[in-house]
């Protein structure tokens, strides 16, 4: 049996794209019956035991608590930290390949044990680190910490014995750095269909809760960072309700912009029609996407949205729902234009409102549509298949492995 040990920054119980993408890869590894379990570093905010079983899957933690002090010093010290609890798990259970998941902290403690240890490491980039940064607000695009950050990246990419990245943004941006393309495998974000595959039916009394019975509803579900675009969302309700009296935006979740983003929509002339639900327990989030017509997704355009493709409108599309988007490139990987969804320009307002007025105008496509999207999902991201582009990937680190040729 095939024993992987997944290095990760956080996991469930917390809930967030990165949590449910590892849920997923390490749901569909273990249906294939290998041996899987995953590793957290300081990062994982949650408080539990050591050893957490959580959805049928086992966790373990680093001990101890995040490192004060001196920025560069306090994340030296995590991945020290990191690195010491993943060798004695290592030690403990013997894994045959490690799987480290970005940031890049968590490559360069994996790689320190798996160097050490004579495994195989492949490391998973699902954005890069310095860009992340930029669109959550935190960093700046090159600024010194954005550089340095950016040649760790390198560094880990060039030690790792295979590198896995979620999208051709980012295969591409490798290897202009100079990575060999035949180094990097792309795992393209994908949905559970187990779990999304059958939308439930709307729920009528959750319609007259949100005060949505007879609306057109444009919905957003997710995170409320910058980066969304959801400031020029809200800028573009009152240009639509002009056109569609009945229009209404539905907007669930949170995030370090939502305090923002309530205050510009209570100062709209349509603020009536502009509803915050706020967070949902994930196993609700059905029952909301059921309320939406349209899904919109208004990313801004900048490096981490052109490099990176999102989960969201993929689950959208597994829901039957319409999806919308920014052309950003990110989208573009996973939209195509009139055929799965809808494509407006990024950063304008005007342009958002004139794509989702033009869709509610024309509804004899919306059924053709949904079903071509949700086949899109069924056929090229359905977790259960995705998982098949690591095992050639695995089975290759395997054969090169120093215990492999030693036994040869």
């Amino acid at each position: 049996m095939t024993r992987i040990l997944h290095v990760l920054d956080h996991s469930l119980p917390l809930h967030s794209g990165y949590t449910f993408r590892t849920r997923a890869i390490l749901r569909a590894q273990v249906a294939q019956g290998w041996d899987v379990r995953g590793i957290t570093g300081h990062r994982h905010a949650a408080g539990g035991p050591l050893t957490e079983e959580v959805d049928g899957l086992i966790f373990h933690r680093t001990p101890g608590k995040p490192a004060t002090g001196n920025a560069l010093l306090r994340e030296w010290r995590d991945i020290a930290a990191h690195a010491d609890a993943i060798d004695h798990l290592v030690s403990q259970r013997r894994p045959d390949i490690i799987h480290a998941h970005s940031p890049v902290l968590n490559a360069i403690a994996a790689q320190r044990v798996a160097r050490r240890h004579g495994i195989p490491m492949i490391y998973e980039i699902r954005a890069f680190w310095e860009d992340a940064a930029v669109g959550n607000g935190t960093g700046t695009e090159g600024s010194p910490r954005y550089w340095l950050t950016r040649q760790l990246e390198t560094h880990a990419v060039r030690a790792a014995d295979a590198v896995a990245v979620i999208c051709e943004g980012l295969r591409g941006d490798l290897i202009a750095r100079g990575v060999r393309a035949d180094k990097i495998i792309v795992s393209p974000n994908g949905v559970d269909m187990d779990q999304f595959g059958d939308p439930v039916p709307r729920d009528p009394a959750l319609a007259a809760k949100l005060g949505l019975e007879t609306a057109d509803v444009v919905g957003f579900i997710g995170s409320f960072y910058d980066y969304e675009g959801l400031d020029d969302l809200i800028a573009a309700m009152p240009r639509l309700v002009r056109e569609r009296p009945r229009a209404k935006l539905l907007l669930v979740g949170g995030g370090p912009r939502e305090e923002a983003l309530r205050a510009q929509a209570m100062a709209s002339p349509f603020a009536d029609h502009i509803v915050f639900v706020g967070r949902v327990p994930h196993d609700q989030v059905e029952h909301y996407y059921a309320q939406v017509d349209i899904l919109a997704y208004p990313r801004k355009a900048m490096r981490l949205t052109d490099l990176v493709t999102p989960l969201k409108p993929l689950e959208a599309m597994a829901q039957g729902r319409l999806v919308a988007a920014s052309s950003v490139g990110g989208h573009r990987e996973l939209i195509e234009d009139g055929v799965t969804g809808t494509l407006f320009a990024p950063d304008d307002p005007a342009a958002i409102a004139a794509a989702l007025a033009g869709l509610f105008a024309d509804r004899a496509g919306w059924d053709e549509r949904r079903a071509v999207a949700r086949a899109f999902v069924e056929r090229e991201r359905d977790w259960a298949s995705n998982i098949l582009r690591y095992d050639p990937v695995y089975r290759r680190l395997l054969g090169e492995s120093p215990a492999a040729r030693a036994a040869a």
